[in-house]
């Protein structure tokens, strides 16, 4: 059964799917975004778990969204609004200290100071390095990457138009690089390198170091001293979505206002959205993608058609083996999706008490605002990967933890909080079970490492929602629970992502377009992948 014709058909109604379906219709195309869940933004999501309650039940904060594409998308106007957060980090220590960080310079430098007078100088230095290398890589995130290795003539036609382009894009990235100096060989070393080795060559303080090692590792399966670690502290001084560089933000709403406020600019750019549509193929005809059938059996045409989900499912899963060359099903199928996380999300009756602190029981306070981070040495990172490369859920995990309602009152009933715990490490594959059988009793683990620095939290839950990675599999369509679509090592970054020869968002099939995480620039709530594969599929007509 045809229901439709379509000049685009986008796969999935993550941010990157909606922001690729606005940029093809402002272009003038006619566009239809294909969305498998009830509800849009992919990872970036909020839902009702509970009466009164607005939950980010995956991503939960964003600052790497492309400036740009909030005003080309005009999309404040439509609704969006990012809530800064300062201070943005808060660290409990077993010894009864803490550690308070934020974009409040002399807060950070008395912080650190009763850890180390001479870590306190060597921050804003630090801080310095890290948003001069941001600065200069920044620009590489906004177009697509270049093909730069030379393939065997079989496996892909280049012409002369698009080889010209990529000299022109590896040019600009050998002239961004040049700016760095002096500081060259440090900065590749955090693009490839691990973390803990240049932390502790700037830094002797371990709780400083194992705050901002925490970071390094949040989302992959890396120790920090695995090579690539390094390169998600970029992360963390890149984008500008919060305001201000590196300032980490909570959407208004909860996550899904930014998808909300995408599908506002969607309707007025005429995209037609489909809720409760799940792909089953996609349809293709003498090497082109000519449309997809739905899983009801229902048939739409397209002349493009744009994924924005990860390379396994839109080639191993929604195509056959014949429509696409030996060596690209390899290279697919080498892929590595390893992934060790965990989502927890609960609804407390007050929020967290920390023994270290003296505020008053039930108030809000600076420590509440950021990340609160349970990982407070070097040491204890380490050994929570070693139970991971085993096989086994961290004995004691490594939390990352948010209280949006900390500044959003619109989420929750008054007085109530949402806490919010993303998890390392939590294996994919374990050694031993399952996780269905075992996400309760790791969510108590975690809750009770939690409960040795804040011993209120157990008795406050009201209501709680625990994600393994199999779950966040199966809810999200995201293969191996990786919300990366896709490991980011070094291999599989730039002109290696999703797979070598392949860079641009193009496809061997004709018409078909990747516009999701697992292309360039990668993982994370950019906008990027959608607004550069939209690019490709204007300049291709």
């Amino acid at each position: 059964m045809h229901t439709g014709r379509f000049d685009g058909i986008v796969i999935g109604g993550g941010h990157n799917g909606l922001v690729c379906a606005a940029y093809l219709a402002k272009a003038g195309r006619k566009v239809c975004v294909l969305e498998r869940r009830h509800v849009l933004g992919g990872c970036a999501t909020t839902e009702a778990l509970w009466p009164g309650y607005k939950v980010s039940t995956a991503a939960y904060v964003i600052s790497l969204f492309l400036p740009q594409i909030i005003r080309e998308l005009k999309l404040n106007e439509y609704g969006l609004s990012v809530l800064p957060r300062s201070p943005s980090s808060f660290t409990p220590l077993p010894d009864g200290r803490s550690l308070l960080l934020g974009p409040d310079p002399e807060l950070c430098r008395r912080e650190i100071a009763k850890f180390s007078a001479a870590d306190a100088e060597q921050y804003p230095r630090y801080n310095t390095f890290l948003e001069r290398v941001a600065a200069v890589l920044e620009p590489v995130l906004s177009m697509a990457a270049p093909d730069l290795l030379p393939l065997p003539g079989p496996w892909r036609s280049i012409g002369l138009g698009k080889r010209l382009r990529d000299l022109k894009k590896a040019w600009t990235l050998y002239r961004a690089l040049r700016k760095l100096g002096g500081d060259l060989p440090q900065a590749v070393e955090l693009l490839t390198g691990a973390a803990r080795p240049i932390l502790d060559r700037w830094f002797e303080s371990d709780a400083l170091k194992a705050t901002l090692a925490t970071d390094a590792i949040i989302g992959a399966f890396l120790s920090i001293s695995s090579p690539g670690s390094a390169y998600v502290l970029l992360h963390h001084v890149m984008g500008e979505a919060g305001g201000a560089r590196g300032v980490w933000g909570f959407v208004q709403g909860g996550m899904g206002g930014l998808a909300d406020s995408l599908a506002r600019a969607c309707g007025d750019l005429g995209v037609e959205i489909r809720r409760e549509s799940p792909v089953r193929e996609i349809l293709t005809r003498g090497g082109r993608a000519v449309g997809v059938r739905l899983d009801d059996g229902t048939l739409l045409d397209a002349k493009v058609v744009a994924s924005s989900v990860d390379p396994h499912l839109t080639f191993e899963n929604f195509l056959s083996p014949s429509d696409l060359p030996e060596y690209f099903r390899e290279a697919v199928a080498r892929i590595d999706y390893a992934s060790a996380s965990a989502k927890i999300n609960l609804a407390l009756s007050e929020p967290p008490r920390f023994t270290c602190l003296t505020d008053g029981a039930g108030v809000v306070g600076p420590q509440h605002h950021g990340t609160m981070h349970i990982g407070p040495s070097l040491e204890y990172l380490e050994r929570a990967y070693d139970d991971a490369k085993y096989g086994r859920p961290s004995e004691h995990p490594i939390l990352e933890i948010t209280m949006p309602t900390s500044v959003d009152r619109t989420i929750a009933p008054p007085g109530k909080h949402i806490l919010s715990m993303f998890v390392q490490y939590a294996p994919y594959h374990l050694a031993n079970g399952n996780w269905d059988d075992l996400k309760e009793s790791f969510a108590d683990r975690c809750v009770a490492e939690l409960a040795k620095y804040a011993p209120n939290v157990p008795a406050a839950i009201e209501h709680r929602q625990v994600l393994s990675p199999l779950d966040l599999e199966r809810t999200y369509g995201i293969t191996g629970g990786n919300i990366m679509q896709g490991a980011m090592n070094a291999h599989q970054l730039f002109c290696f992502r999703p797979v070598a020869g392949w860079a641009d968002h193009h496809t061997p099939i004709r018409g078909l377009y990747l516009c999701g995480a697992a292309s360039h620039p990668g993982g994370g709530v950019l906008g990027a992948c959608g607004k550069n594969a939209a690019q490709e599929i204007l300049r291709d007509g």
